[in-house]
């Protein structure tokens, strides 16, 4: 079999899902598409117990800078838009008040610090400072059993979304699918990408597909394929596998924890699951392993390929994991994964949030956390924080580590540019009509209630939340603890 379009879309993730939704619904794009090795769309990193729900805005996320918060606000205000516009009775997403949470006198300090002085409360409009009282307002667990005599403050914020990211890039792909000319083919593993004179063809166990511009958006696979092909020489991977712990239900909203500086990962926080509101997640733990997908050992090799094992990724490796605040950070990480006695090493990072939870009352979620590649830049011998593309003539390459599902629709955004270069500008992106189907839909402050009281907003969409979650039974969402992670 041989099949010939203008663009193929190899990954069925998040990326890649949004990327086709773009170029189908708001090009004119004659044939696009995606190819993904699993049955269903979203089966790896973006199905919803792989991450953590989180649509990242920048506002608590306070390892940004400013520069980096103003990047990953209008991506999330894309996603966000795009789900107010289309998920109305919340069945891909919740919406619940979130905060980052400081305590102690020097904690405070950094916070007042980041909102007041360092542009944060004029960056983000809904960001408020609140005190212990109104932090036990909305998160009671969070105060109680807390010393008094601690200082405690948060910045906080109704636009928490949790979003099950799977759910998101099926309802993309469904989208996509109204179109004519789109292809979709699912359980079909890509084996080779080759550039030909006249255009490239991907070889699969399913036959070849020929078209003039490929883009992969496959995750950590992403530079395997453009290693494979000459791209990418100066970068290696540096997998990071996530996990939570597991808890009743102890918090309506997200609750984070400062981050520290110089680390990628996000700090332990704690949240109510996106399904159902009766399970607290507190996470996400960060392991390194020497692989490409958790639980895969057949992506073992797939790691080594990307390393390359060369003097510069070496010697990149011990460079970044001899730094004195990382090397740490991952033997802590490591003993986490310890039977017993991860669970009490883990215990206060949960209490930082919940002082009243004892370890009896948390438990590690078995078959939960994705692998997040960090970029290594073996030139450098750093981490690259953020995602990574590497363009060719005719292929880009997506590697895109958090916020990479945040900023899926940005991506696309920026990826369709891209790929109607590779067309000669003989084609044309609806830049408005994607607007106004994604960002136009997101709630300002002036949208809110008619006074601007945005956090009314927060209340009210947190007490639907809750009435949805009575009439409904979600237990069956919940991974046993006894399943293999």
């Amino acid at each position: 079999m041989s099949e010939n379009t203008d663009l193929i879309i190899v990954g069925g993730g998040i990326s890649g899902a949004s990327l086709l939704y773009t170029v189908a619904k708001f090009t004119d794009v004659d044939d696009v598409t995606l190819i993904e090795k699993e049955r269903e769309i979203a089966a790896i990193n973006s199905h919803r117990t792989n991450n953590s729900q989180t649509l990242h805005f920048g506002d608590i996320e306070t390892n940004y800078t400013l520069e980096k918060a103003e990047e990953v606000k209008e991506g999330a205000e894309l996603l966000a838009g795009y789900l107010e516009g289309t998920d109305p009775d919340r069945e891909m997403h919740s919406k619940r008040s979130k905060m980052v949470l400081g305590v102690g006198d020097e904690e405070v300090a950094k916070l007042e610090e980041r909102y007041r002085e360092n542009g944060f409360g004029d960056l983000f409009p809904k960001l408020r400072e609140i005190g212990r009282e109104e932090i036990a307002e909305l998160e009671p667990k969070v105060v109680e059993g807390r010393d008094p005599d601690t200082e405690l403050k948060a910045l906080q914020t109704p636009d928490g979304y949790v979003v099950d990211y799977g759910a998101v890039a099926k309802s993309f792909v469904d989208a996509a699918r109204e179109e004519e000319g789109v292809g979709v083919h699912l359980g079909t593993e890509v084996e080779n990408v080759d550039e030909g004179r006249d255009g490239f063809t991907v070889e699969t166990d399913d036959g070849d597909f020929e078209a003039d511009a490929v883009v992969v958006a496959a995750g950590s696979h992403s530079l395997q394929f453009a290693k494979e092909m000459g791209y990418g020489e100066h970068m290696s991977l540096l997998p990071v596998a996530g996990s939570f712990f597991l808890a009743d239900d102890l918090l309506n909203g997200k609750v984070y924890t400062l981050q520290m500086k110089k680390l990628p990962f996000a700090a332990v926080h704690g949240d109510a699951d996106v399904h159902d509101q009766g399970v607290t997640r507190f996470g996400p733990t960060a392991k390194l392993v020497p692989a490409l997908e958790r639980g895969r050992l057949s992506t073992v090799g797939d790691f080594a390929d990307v390393f390359g094992f060369s003097p510069a990724s070496v010697l990149s490796y011990v460079n970044i994991l001899s730094d004195r605040i990382l090397f740490p950070y991952v033997v802590r990480n490591l003993v986490y994964d310890l039977p017993e006695v991860g669970k009490r090493a883990f215990l206060p990072n949960v209490q930082k949030v919940v002082p009243s939870v004892d370890v009896d009352d948390i438990e590690r979620a078995k078959g939960y956390g994705g692998v997040r590649p960090q970029i290594v830049n073996t030139e450098t011998k750093e981490l690259d924080m953020g995602e990574a593309k590497i363009t060719g003539d005719g292929v880009l390459f997506n590697i895109t580590p958090s916020p990479g599902a945040s900023t899926a629709l940005k991506n696309a955004m920026t990826d369709v540019r891209t790929v109607l270069d590779f067309f000669d500008e003989d084609h044309e992106f609806d830049e408005a009509a994607f607007r106004e189907a994604t960002i136009e839909n997101f709630p300002r402050v002036d949208d809110v209630d008619g006074d601007g009281d945005a956090e009314a907003d927060a209340d009210e969409d947190e007490t639907e939340g809750d009435a949805a979650d009575d009439d409904s039974d979600d237990s069956d969402d919940r991974v046993p603890a006894e399943a293999d992670d």
